[in-house]
């Protein structure tokens, strides 16, 4: 099984996941470019070399109109009247300006959803930290940019590397006290600690903020769970290097390898209903996909009074378990939920670029048991279709 291991014993910050996952792909430099022509307003994503404590990784920076982001110029997030109480000079966005700015992105419709999901957890984060709805919540221009780059970074290398489970250590979110647009906060800050509910944490002789709201979001989506790191067979380690020094060496650590496959723990929550429309049955089902479900289906039932109705199941991992819960009761008419915890067995998934007469094509290979499977995504088929006017049928014998 290909398993992603992130030692996260200094923390994790979103520019750190990014630099350790980029230090596994053999042709990184490529992927930089593609990123930067991803076209994020003002932003350009710059790697370079760097150690701490004697260990060499990679720093990945955010260049906002040509200047890194720097700590004093994070403002986090603030509610409306707070936002406009700041200086006219900066600008604030909310989450509906960050769903434009990602709905805008050339990116897979899986790789968009994983990239809201996670602003998700943070504007949900700091809702709950403000006592406001999340259409409260705004955050500084320069921080949305840096956050939005770092984020649709990590889930596209995430969606490159394709492992089948990722495993996270415990996290150290250090100590001591953070300065932040409020005020001084402690370790971890609230929306930080907020996210990290349910996950094992510690602190430690560390003094500095290690986890930030961005880094643990990406942790709690990605994360299969969250433990010692497994026997394995390690093929490839990237360090993704903080900005900061500490006594310790400031970085994540990412271990890609192979682990025996015996299959995941998953949580299954099913409900059932008999007075919704078919409009909003989808529309749910597309919000728990969007959260991180992995799996969505119906099934078509008898209910009371025989009525015609349908069973709706949702499969995810534990770590997620009560977002889905939330959400079924938010977004269905039920008034219970049942749950199963079942072990899940997936083939291995990689996913291979492929040069075409029509340009570049991404092609999923799924190995496993004797197996082998290839696939070419949906997406790319589909924008070949609509610019050649073709019919995906015509495309794929092409392509074959």
């Amino acid at each position: 099984m290909k398993t992603l291991y992130l030692d996260c014993g200094m923390g994790a910050a979103g520019d750190m996941l990014a630099a350790a996952l980029l230090e596994l792909l053999p042709d990184r430099e490529k992927v930089v470019e593609e990123l930067n022509a991803l076209g994020i307003p003002g932003v350009e994503i710059v790697c370079e070399q760097a150690t701490k404590c004697g260990i060499g990784g990679t720093r990945v920076s955010v260049r906002i109109h040509g200047e890194e982001e720097s700590e004093e110029m994070y403002g986090g997030a603030h509610t409306h009247e707070e936002a406009h109480g700041h200086d006219g000079h900066h600008h604030h966005s909310g989450l509906h300006d960050i769903e434009h700015i990602v709905g805008a992105l050339p990116v897979s419709e899986r790789i968009r959803k994983d990239i809201l999901a996670v602003f998700g957890m943070i504007a949900e984060a700091e809702s709950h930290v403000h006592k406001v709805p999340v259409t409260e919540i705004h955050f500084h221009e320069v921080g949305t940019m840096d956050a939005v780059a770092d984020i649709a970074t990590v889930c596209i290398l995430m969606d490159r590397l394709a492992p089948d489970q990722v495993i996270v250590s415990p996290v150290h979110v250090g100590s001591g006290q953070v300065k932040c647009a409020h005020g001084v906060l402690p370790v971890p800050a609230p929306a930080t600690a907020y996210i990290l509910k349910d996950i094992p944490i510690y602190g430690g002789g560390i003094q500095g903020e290690l986890c930030t709201p961005t880094g643990a979001a990406l942790l709690k989506y990605f994360a299969t769970r969250f433990g010692d790191m497994p026997v394995m067979r390690t093929l490839m380690i990237g360090y993704g290097m903080g900005k900061k020094d500490f006594p310790a060496a400031n970085c994540v650590r990412a271990m890609l390898g192979e682990t025996a496959r015996e299959g995941e723990m998953v949580v299954k929550l099913c409900c059932n209903v008999d007075d919704m429309t078919a409009e909003a049955v989808g529309f749910a089902m597309e919000v728990l996909f969007a959260a991180g479900a992995l799996e969505v289906y119906t099934v078509a039932a008898g209910m009371k009074k025989s009525r015609p109705g349908l069973v709706l199941y949702v499969m995810c991992r534990e770590a997620m378990k009560d977002e889905m819960v939330r959400l079924l009761f938010k977004h269905t008419t039920t008034i219970g939920i049942r749950e199963n915890v079942s072990r899940r067995y997936t083939l291995g998934r990689t996913v291979e670029t492929v040069q075409t007469p029509y340009g570049e094509v991404h092609k999923k290979i799924s190995e496993g048991y004797g197996v082998t499977r290839e696939k070419y995504e949906y997406e790319d088929l589909a924008r070949i279709a609509g610019e050649q006017g073709m019919s995906i049928a015509d495309v794929l014998a092409v392509l074959k």
